[in-house]
């Protein structure tokens, strides 16, 4: 095992989007893998990083990404971490079955193996943590805070079914005119979501000094701010606020079937010297903030495992200028580079700085071997 950080040794796929047989052997610093649009590249990172989350980085569906005319897909990895060596997961669209396996051993449940594969991966995609909805930006918090803790993840699982229980049965209680029903799911519900907002809004206080600092670092001269805004985390007994919230408002969430309080509705305000970057900040702001959340995400699960999780770059410095994605590249070695894996359209793309990537090109779902 390379000591202090998470190394990905060999990646084999069957069936995964366009790959209808992949076995690539990663060098122990990574890979620059180069090919136009449309090829592959994409769809090789997001195999890997499904080994961590166990679902598409891009949110399709399992049964979307399994190859035309397949019957499933196959993704196995071979890599050296804290603790998990073999992770495979296995899907099929008949039935809809996943099973996953890590070391020989098929886990109980999906949330088992949930995070084995530490990894963060960069895309221009990210851009809609800053543009996005607010649920782009929940979706965030709540992937960090899963992936470094279990406490967390448990306490995610148990809100949203909590949450499932009680939006239908204010929908039963619209057509019966009878909330009885509805009031049970609250405790759990408050209980619950007091665990996630107090832990978000944790993580928010103890990294707002450095989100400010990596924006600048990166090359942002105004000063840029992440707020948790959620009003029961003001209070002195979140999960009591929960309750009143939820008692306030039972009548106006039977007639909506929706329930309006709660971590589901809180958001993250990211803004640029007081102006909301949603709104005013440019393509180049936006991709900058973008940048250092995942930065943040990285330094917290690299805090959590002790390892440097895996870099997966996916055209990370499209419409970036040189000096930004220089200082972006320093940042990340300054945090303890982790094992990177490169996906570009051109060489000429590849930055001075990763320029010791063994090369790899990617056609029609075919990765070729060395390139000078």
């Amino acid at each position: 095992m390379t000591a202090g950080r998470v190394c990905l040794r060999r990646l084999s796929c069957r069936d995964f989007r366009n790959f209808e047989k992949l076995d690539l052997a990663v060098p122990e610093e990574g890979l620059a893998v180069v090919g136009d649009n449309r090829q592959g590249k994409t769809n090789l990172l997001e195999s890997i990083y499904y080994m961590q989350v166990l679902r598409s980085s891009r949110g399709a569906r399992d049964q979307d990404l399994v190859r035309f005319g397949a019957r499933g897909f196959f993704i196995a990895t071979s890599a050296s971490t804290d603790d998990v060596h073999e992770i495979s997961v296995g899907f099929e669209t008949a039935g809809k079955k996943k099973r996953v396996t890590q070391d020989g051993s098929v886990a109980a449940r999906l949330s088992d193996a949930f995070g084995s594969l530490p990894a963060v991966m960069f895309s221009p995609r990210d851009i809609q943590l800053i543009a996005g909805g607010p649920a782009d930006r929940r979706r965030f918090l709540d992937l960090v805070l899963a992936l470094s803790s279990r406490r967390y993840l448990t306490a995610l699982q148990n809100y949203r079914a909590a949450l499932t229980r009680r939006n239908a049965a204010l929908r039963e209680a619209a057509r019966t005119n009878d909330d009885s029903s509805v009031s049970v799911w609250e405790p759990a519900l408050a209980r619950h979501g007091a665990t996630l907002l107090c832990r978000r809004a944790q993580w928010v206080a103890s990294n707002r000094d450095h989100f400010a600092h990596l924006t600048s670092a990166i090359g942002e001269l105004g000063e840029a701010r992440m707020i948790y805004t959620s009003p029961a985390a003001k209070e002195p007994d979140p999960s009591a606020a929960l309750m009143d919230a939820f008692d306030r408002q039972r009548r106006h969430d039977i007639r909506r079937g929706i329930t309006h309080s709660g971590p589901h509705r809180d958001d993250l305000a990211l803004t640029l010297d007081g102006r909301e970057l949603r709104v005013f900040g440019s393509a180049g702001q936006q991709r900058t903030a973008a940048i250092a959340l995942r930065m943040l995400e990285g330094e917290t699960l690299r805090a959590a495992r002790g390892l440097s999780p895996l870099l997966l770059l996916d055209d990370p410095f499209a419409e970036l200028d040189v000096h930004r994605s220089a200082n972006i590249l320093e940042l990340l070695r300054g945090a303890g580079l982790g094992q990177t894996i490169l996906a570009v359209p051109r060489e000429s793309d590849i930055p001075s700085e990763l320029l010791q990537l063994e090369r790899r090109r990617i056609q029609g779902g075919i990765v070729s071997g060395k390139v000078a």
